[in-house]
């Protein structure tokens, strides 16, 4: 009986018997595995093997190994071992153990000294993040001789002296400070007062160096307190009269004389610098003994480049040789049998031919029998008398409470052809000053600028005398009572023979002239207004004059309009320009300035309304403020 061939068995699908090399070895079975002394090559059994039944737990997948599939649509998978799993931790144990008080404690100190160590660290990456962008700006770049002239420039060369510029700027920075603080020409101000120490002095002199010095002592009388003042004062000559010989300038302002005296007594070195002195006494009232007595001759009379004097009321003497050959002069507060004659003061500007401004204030006035040998002089010619005094470079000249028959007697005595400013303030009768004015005026006076305040004139002779200044810019009238509406009238349009009276005038002061009225103001400003303004309408056309050319303006270069073009301004009424101005010449004709400001303080006649046309016309305008129902200022 013929036995059929074994069937061959299915494929088995399960992962434990296909498996990788690296894997878990199938699990064989009793027949499968060699026995100990079965030969290397047995024989073929004659019988065909038996089925034996696998046990379960082989195709059990066990708990070390995965199955991992080989690929899509490879039906095989391959058995992976996993690491263990961790043991059981006990968390209610841990958990107990680290929430304890003291831990959780003890950790927030931990956490709050590394905060603050991370916050000391942002401070400092942070300044010195600051300190970098610092260095980086264009100012500390700066060399150090750069940035001492631009500090130079900002403390001395200003308008008035800051005196916390100094010190605002070495606060800056370290190296500011020491940039300042080594450059002497910072500190050669040296200044000894009552809000100034004698510490403060002294460290300026030391920084100084030796460079030029300006010394300025001032005491207030204000606050004087007695006899420590004078010690102050006493101190701080002590300390500054070793360094006379490189005084560049010299102030001294005390209370009394005696005080006065003290100073200047310990100024006997030569001093070959010093181009400014000034010496101001306050209680210039005062009759002591120091009038009589004057100090010794003040730095041994060596004071070469001595150009600025300034005296009041200290008596010097009137050494001549003191103060030879300066360009400005002024002396004050001397009083009766103390004030300075004409001799004297004629001596002194016989002295300074080089003398650029002349102030004389607050003396008492001259005798009038002392004044006669002046008025009589031998020669015919009264404008050249022989002994005249020549001042070819005075500009300016000032007298304020100086006496009339001082002051009149002294210009009688000067030529002075480049006169620009002069200050008439204070006098009885300045009609006599204003001849001498007119005489000089003959020859050359390019005045421009005059102030008369508190004194009387002759309104003719000041008219006469405004005619023949045509540079005339500022004309300044202060409480002055011979000032009446005639004499904005000879200022306004001139008659058919006459020509402008001040043409450029562009200033004028009425300050207290309560003496004018408004309709005599109207015209003057009208008068000078351009062709192409907008000025009042006048009721009544006046008839057609022609002028003649001034023969003032013949050597000046100004713009003259043709004759052709004043005549059609004159021919059209409506044309804006006022007919209280010429309206045609057959000549060529300059045309007045346009007033460019007015003062008209304290004058109470002129009422809110004609202020404010006058505003439509001139550019400045003042006057006194005018106060609301609640004390506000309103109008101004």
């Amino acid at each position: 009986m013929l036995r059929s061939p074994p069937m061959p068995a299915a494929p088995r699908t399960d992962a434990s018997y296909a498996t990788p090399a690296s894997a878990e070895a199938p699990v064989r079975t009793k027949s499968s595995v060699p026995h100990a002394h079965a030969p290397a090559d047995p024989l073929p059994s004659p019988h065909p093997p038996t089925r034996r039944r696998i046990p379960a737990a082989a195709f059990a997948r066990p708990q070390t190994a995965s199955s991992v599939s080989l690929g899509r649509g490879s039906g095989s998978k391959v058995a992976r071992s996993l690491c263990p799993p961790p043991e059981p931790i006990d968390i209610r144990g841990r958990a107990a153990a680290d929430a304890s008080i003291p831990n959780l404690r003890e950790a927030l100190s931990s956490l709050d000294s590394k905060m603050a160590n991370l916050m000391s660290e942002r401070e400092r990456i942070e300044s010195r993040l600051a300190q970098a962008v610092r260095l980086q700006a264009p100012i500390q770049r700066l060399p150090s001789e750069l940035l001492a002239s631009i500090f130079t420039i900002g403390v001395l060369d200003m308008d008035e002296e800051d005196p916390l510029m100094l010190s605002s700027m070495m606060l800056v920075c370290r190296y500011w400070a020491d940039v300042a603080a080594s450059t002497p020409v910072l500190w050669s101000r040296v200044v000894v007062s009552n809000h100034d120490s004698l510490d403060k002095a002294k460290r300026r002199l030391s920084r100084s160096k030796s460079v030029p010095l300006d010394v300025c002592i001032s005491f207030s009388p204000q606050m004087e307190q007695g006899g420590s003042t004078t010690e102050t004062i006493v101190h701080a000559m002590d300390i500054l009269w070793p360094s006379i010989w490189r005084w560049r300038s010299f102030q001294l302002s005390v209370p009394n004389r005696p005080q006065a005296h003290a100073a200047l007594s310990r100024c006997r070195e030569k001093a070959p610098l010093l181009e400014v002195l000034q010496v101001r006494v306050f209680h210039s009232m005062q009759d002591d003994q120091y009038h009589t007595k004057p100090p010794l001759p003040l730095f041994d009379a060596h004071t070469p480049r001595l150009t600025v004097c300034s005296f009041n009321s200290f008596n010097f003497g009137w050494d001549v040789s003191t103060i030879r050959g300066l360009r400005v002069l002024e002396l004050g507060g001397y009083w009766n049998s103390f004030a300075p004659s004409v001799t004297v003061i004629l001596d002194i500007l016989r002295a300074c031919p080089t003398l650029e401004e002349l102030s004389l204030r607050n003396m008492s006035d001259v005798d009038p029998e002392t004044c006669l040998m002046y008025d009589h002089e031998p020669h015919h010619d009264k404008r050249y008398p022989t002994h005249i005094i020549h001042l070819p470079r005075l500009v300016k000249a000032s007298f304020y409470y100086a006496g009339i028959q001082r002051t009149r007697t002294i210009l009688s005595q000067l030529t002075f052809p480049a006169l620009e400013k002069i200050e008439l303030c204070y006098m009885d009768n300045v009609t006599p000053v204003l001849h001498h004015l007119k005489r000089q005026s003959l020859t050359s006076l390019p005045l421009r600028h005059l102030r008369v305040e508190a004194s009387f004139f002759n309104e003719l002779e000041l008219v006469k005398f405004l005619g023949r200044v045509s540079s005339l810019t500022t004309l300044e009238l202060v409480d002055v009572e011979d000032a009446s509406s005639n004499l904005l009238k000879g200022l306004s349009a001139p008659s058919v023979t006459q020509s402008w009276i001040c043409p450029k005038l562009e200033t004028l002061s009425l300050d207290g002239c309560t003496t004018l009225d408004w309709d005599a103001l109207r015209s003057f400003v009208e008068s000078r207004l351009p062709a192409h303004a907008r000025a009042y309408p006048r009721q009544a056309v006046p008839p057609m004059i022609s002028l003649p050319a001034p023969a003032s303006y013949s050597s000046l270069s100004l713009r003259q309009p043709h004759p052709s073009s004043i005549a059609a301004i004159a021919h059209h009424p409506s044309h804006g320009r006022s007919h209280s101005a010429p309206p045609n010449t057959s000549v060529p004709f300059a045309w007045p300035q346009r007033l460019k400001a007015i003062d008209l303080t304290r004058c109470h006649q002129i009422s809110k309304e004609a202020i404010q046309w006058l505003r439509l016309y001139v550019a400045e305008v003042k006057c006194d403020a005018v106060r609301g129902p609640w004390r506000e200022s309103s109008f101004s």
